[in-house]
């Protein structure tokens, strides 16, 4: 009994025992292996950095950026320029912005594929902590890629900023050719300023389609001859590119007299027909093979016609006609030319195509008649002033024909007055005749923008009469006194040059005049087209 009651007592004492160890046993092994977790671990494990799942395509798990941990220590550096290398290179393909790191501390940015997860690093040897994620908000920094039209933009307002200057202050530039002065410019130094940047930045490109005789060519002996002169010269001076890139403008090579002497039928009731769409078709092979017309509308696109119907074969294009810079003789503001869109530009008679034997002439003093004018009745000026002068006076010679034996050319260098009444167009290669010849012109005119107005004050050098004073021609010619006369003769000369045919040009003659006409109006333009991200 007392054995058996000992055994009952030592077997309920162990059971006690055994309970009270087993839990304690439990615990010790649940803190051994909590403990283990942050020891040392001859094992590599891997750790990962997720990235917010907001706004994830997928609406599942979130992309993930991998840094990688070897024995406890994080590669991290490695692990993010390489993430950050994929994720530029993935972005800019898709997004029209880039995020960027600043430049001047080569800050590295990560940005994730779904662009949810950035990670920005204030300087490059600090690293973000792998126990908790960063979201940062990045400002991209947007990079402007410039268009070609931008920067020549530019370079066009810089012109205009050195023109602007050159005209109030009180300095000039050197010129080893000539310096522009006097009262023959509305602003010398503005003109001569205006010249000089021309000549260093302004490119023309010449359009290469269409075939002779109607397109890159033109005639150079008759009235019309500047048409052939320009397109030839445009076509072989240092102001043309090649490239349509660099162009502020581009010429339109087109002989309007060329499409009427080949085109016009006038047989025809409809003889206008064929030769504007002769104009329409070049204006739409070549705003569909290049970009430059459509992005201006044409604005930045000129022509040249010396031919009277140049005006009107224009409005076959109406952009043509309202937007783009029409050079033209038949300066007529009654048939809508636009001093401010275009140019005009002189009617040049050269009979052997060269200026040879048209230079020149006497003296005021070896001058005997007071005014000279002989030409056909046509228009509506002419047959007024034949009405009140031919053949009425000795001072006043006024001639439909000229009597046989006298020289047209005799006559203009033994007057001092050049009569230059408008026929049935306003232009009249008599003004150029006269300033070649040191006659004086007496412009019998209508609605007419003289050539180079915008540069040349043409009061200074001429006389302007008008219509309703035909009658008293005489009185107003003899009014001008001797000391005055020789003072627009002289200044005739002097801006004479700038109406010379060079068949080589030179600086300031004719074909430089009307380039610059339309670098002024190029001037007076800006183009904006699209920029790219």
């Amino acid at each position: 009994m007392m054995e058996g009651s000992k055994m009952k007592i030592c077997s309920s004492a162990s059971t006690r025992l055994l309970w009270i160890m087993v839990p304690l046993i439990l615990v010790s092994i649940f803190f051994a292996f909590g403990n283990s977790k942050n020891s040392t671990s001859l094992f590599s494990s891997s750790s990962w950095l997720f990235g917010s799942g907001k706004n994830n395509p997928a609406g599942g798990q979130p992309e993930l950026v991998a840094v990688a941990v070897v024995n406890g220590v994080a590669d991290r550096e490695e692990a993010i320029l390489e993430d950050y290398s994929f994720n530029s290179s993935i972005s800019s393909s898709f997004s029209p912005l880039t995020a960027e790191a600043d430049q001047e501390s080569q800050q590295p940015v990560i940005i994730q594929r779904n662009e949810t997860f950035n990670i920005s690093l204030e300087k490059p040897n600090e690293l973000p902590s792998l126990n908790e994620t960063h979201d940062v908000p990045i400002e991209p920094k947007i990079k402007k890629k410039f268009s070609n039209l931008k920067k020549l933009e530019v370079k066009l307002g810089k012109a205009r900023a050195a023109i602007k200057e050159a005209a109030t202050s009180g300095n000039q530039t050197d010129d080893p050719d000539y310096v522009p002065y006097g009262p023959m410019y509305w602003n010398a130094k503005a003109f001569h300023r205006s010249y000089l940047e021309m000549e260093k930045q302004f490119k023309v490109f010449v359009y290469e389609e269409g075939e002779q005789p109607i397109f890159h060519n033109g005639p150079c002996k008759s009235i019309y001859a500047m048409e052939g002169n320009f397109i030839y010269q445009m076509e072989t001076t240092k102001f043309r590119t090649r490239d349509p890139e660099k162009a502020q403008v581009f010429f339109l090579p087109i002989s309007v007299t060329a499409i009427v002497h080949f085109i016009y039928d006038r047989n025809s009731k409809e003889h206008w027909n064929p030769m504007k769409q002769t104009l329409t078709d070049y204006i739409n092979l070549v705003s569909g093979k290049y970009p430059y017309w459509n992005r201006s509308l044409g604005a930045d696109h000129f022509m040249l016609a010396c031919h009277d119907w140049g005006p009107e074969l224009s409005k076959a294009v109406p952009f043509l006609y309202k937007n783009s810079i029409r050079a033209l003789c038949n300066a007529n503001t009654s048939e809508g030319f636009k001093p401010s869109k275009d140019v005009s530009f002189p009617e040049i008679l050269l009979p052997g195509g060269t200026m040879y034997g048209l230079i020149g002439g006497p003296s005021p003093s070896h001058r005997s008649i007071l005014a000279f004018f002989a030409g056909g009745l046509h228009g509506p000026i002419r047959p007024i002033l034949l009405e009140h002068w031919e053949n009425k006076d000795e001072d006043i010679q006024v001639h439909r024909y000229l009597p046989k034996g006298v020289s047209y050319y005799g006559m203009l260098r033994n007057s001092k007055f050049c009569l230059c009444p408008s026929g049935y167009e306003v232009a009249s290669p008599r003004m150029v005749e006269a300033l070649y010849m040191g006659c004086v012109p007496v412009l019998l005119k209508d609605h007419y923008v003289p050539p180079f107005s915008d540069v040349l004050n043409w009061k200074s050098f001429s006389v302007e009469v008008s219509i309703e004073q035909i009658p008293n021609l005489k009185k107003i010619l003899s009014g001008i006194s001797t000391r005055q006369y020789i003072t627009l003769q002289r200044r005739g000369k002097q801006v004479r040059r700038h109406f010379e045919v060079n068949m080589t040009p030179k600086r300031y003659d004719v074909f430089h005049m009307i380039l610059h006409s339309v670098w002024l109006r190029r001037l007076n333009m800006r183009l904006h087209g699209p920029e790219y991200l």
